[in-house]
């Protein structure tokens, strides 16, 4: 068997001339002028084209062929083009399916806010624990923690059908946002904030630290002590609801009858 090629007109032409001579087979190769495109430039449709064409190609040369070893040869090959065609042909169904489901955003019922938590700190980091049940199971990328200096913000995408977020502002310090980041556990989303300094946090936010400096009762060393008694009997009332109001009132008109009474005592 002999085989040469030459070019005619910048095509490359090949002859394959079997040892008895009674058959030339002549196949023709690309435009050796026309530009070169890589396969991973091409879409899957173009890459498809070209296989169903070597393969035609193929068929029509093993037609030809008389010499078993060249019919193997060409078959070898030809098995080789109808797998590489069938794994082009499924990720194109697959890429089709892809395109026609709706996004994982767009899946999602709606969107819950994230309320209940929990923290605590090491020197380090403040360590915030979100519960999510199988939360493990869906894509990382589908949970989005984001950090600013003194806050972060919690996006978890499609977790049993719903969106889950949570965004907590004003922290009681400010974080290192570059050495921030998420830890997603069984069930859990651990949010890592980074402290700035190695400072024990009070609260986790200067909200919460405010409402507690704002709930404290004023202790003056030099007022009398009835006052302060008097000022968080006042409060309690103010904040109590009415069973809370009518036991304070009951409480208070008895007190004075007593003292009512004791001064009368003391008058006779």
């Amino acid at each position: 068997m002999v085989v040469f090629f030459f070019f005619v007109k910048g095509w490359l032409v090949g002859a394959l001339l079997l040892q008895n001579a009674e058959t030339t087979v002549v196949f023709t190769g690309e435009d050796l002028n026309a530009p070169v495109k890589d396969k991973t430039e091409m879409s899957l449709t173009e890459q498809i084209s070209q296989l169903e064409s070597d393969l035609q190609e193929l068929g029509s040369l093993l037609g030809k062929a008389e010499r078993k070893r060249v019919q193997d040869l060409l078959k070898e090959e030809q098995k080789k083009v109808e797998k590489e065609l069938a794994a082009k042909r499924l990720q194109q169904e697959q890429q089709a399916r892809r395109e026609a489901e709706p996004s994982s955003a767009s899946k999602a019922a709606y969107t819950v806010k994230i309320t209940s938590y929990a923290w605590d700190q090491s020197d380090k980091f403040v360590k915030i624990y979100l519960n999510l049940k199988e939360v493990q199971k869906i894509p990382s990328e589908n949970v989005e923690v984001n950090f600013t200096e003194r806050s972060f913000s919690v996006l978890v995408k499609d977790l049993d059908g719903k969106n889950h977020q949570m965004t907590v502002l004003n922290l009681l310090h400010p974080i290192s946002v570059q050495d921030s980041y998420k830890k997603i556990k069984t069930d859990m989303v651990l949010v890592m904030c980074k402290k700035q300094t190695t400072k024990k946090w009070e609260c986790l936010t200067s909200v919460e630290k405010q409402a507690k400096e704002k709930d404290k009762p004023n202790m003056d060393e030099n007022a009398d002590p009835s006052d302060g008694l008097m000022s968080m009997l006042k409060k309690i009332y103010e904040d109590g609801d009415d069973e809370m109001k009518r036991t304070i009132n009951k409480a208070w008109s008895e007190s004075q009858e007593k003292k009512l009474r004791g001064q009368e005592m003391m008058d006779f």
